[in-house]
């Protein structure tokens, strides 16, 4: 491997990691209902299991509230349950026999503490998958210097340019996760 395709690779991997915490921050609650509350719930429906948005719309026609149309009103209970059983959440749908009704309780103090505590694990997670990135171009880099076909000028370039990223990467995920923070804490 050169330098441009252990770079690459390295980008990449923390593009990867810095996608799915950017998608895991859209699942955290912050007291406004959004469809993407419900992103991640998987519904049975036909025989097998199938993400919600599949098997239903998701609108919020109100700041508290999140409505579930259903494409098949034969599915009302299950996915009702689905989205009841989801604990990660605590919601309490109800429906009318053709619309679920998802009210979104105001958070408490208590609450959102405890959402800024997951909001800190899942960042702990992502710079964990970014380290292992990290690690692993690094490993790449003095894998080809031992097979020279890198000199050691050209590993501590790599390395100096890895470095770079690696903070230009943790200063943005500290930038989400604070405005995140602030989002979930403002009442």
């Amino acid at each position: 491997m050169d330098t441009n395709q252990i770079i690459d690779k390295f980008k990449n991997d923390t593009k990867v990691a810095k996608e799915h915490f950017e998608a895991e921050l859209k699942k955290l609650r912050t007291g406004r209902a959004h469809p993407s509350m419900l992103d991640g719930i998987m519904v049975q429906a036909y025989g097998t299991a199938m993400p919600l948005n599949q098997a239903a719309t998701i609108s919020t026609p109100e700041a508290q509230l999140i409505q579930v149309s259903p494409f098949d009103p034969n599915n009302l209970q299950v996915i009702t349950e689905a989205i009841r059983n989801e604990s990660s959440l605590g919601f309490n749908p109800t429906d009318d026999g053709r619309i679920i009704r998802v009210p979104v309780p105001a958070l408490t103090e208590e609450r959102r503490r405890d959402i800024a505590k997951q909001l800190g694990e899942k960042k702990e997670d992502c710079l964990v998958r970014v380290r292992q990135a990290r690690h692993d171009a690094l490993d790449s880099a003095k894998e080809a210097k031992n097979a020279k076909t890198m000199s050691e000028d050209d590993l501590g370039r790599l390395e100096k340019q890895v470095d770079e990223l690696m903070n230009s990467i943790k200063n943005d995920l500290e930038a989400l996760a604070k405005a995140k923070e602030a989002e979930i804490m403002t009442i």
